[in-house]
């Protein structure tokens, strides 16, 4: 005699869920400036000056992206090459508005930097 089998038994094994992490882009906070600080000195590499894009993926902050250079820095030990790539993508957007109200913004994120310009 066959025997209906039910619906979860009949589509096979299990998949694992796969939850991946939430990457934000965002402008750099005065708190974030230890964090920037110990990523340059992974990646070798200066701070960043100025207004400054962050990546936290995870809420860790693996990539950054300078503003006005475009020079970046990112955890060598981690895969973090789209970031870099995503942060300059969003960065190149952000010079291409030019309108008084990005610089108005860019402004008002000058005044929070979290890394004061070279002197």
């Amino acid at each position: 005699m066959h025997t209906p089998m039910s619906n979860a038994a009949e589509a096979g094994p299990m998949q694992p869920t796969m939850t991946l992490p939430t990457i934000q882009i965002r402008l750099a906070r005065p708190d974030d400036e230890a964090t920037l600080l110990r990523l340059a000195a992974l990646d070798s590499a200066p701070a960043p000056h100025g207004d400054v894009l962050v990546a936290p993926v995870g809420g860790e902050i693996l990539a950054a992206v300078a503003l006005d250079s475009g020079r970046a820095i990112a955890d060598p030990f981690r895969h973090t090459a789209d970031l870099v790539e995503l942060l300059h993508t969003r960065a190149h957007r952000i010079g291409e508005r030019g309108s008084d109200d990005d610089r108005k913004w860019r402004s008002l994120c000058r005044l929070a930097s979290p890394i004061a310009p070279a002197r």
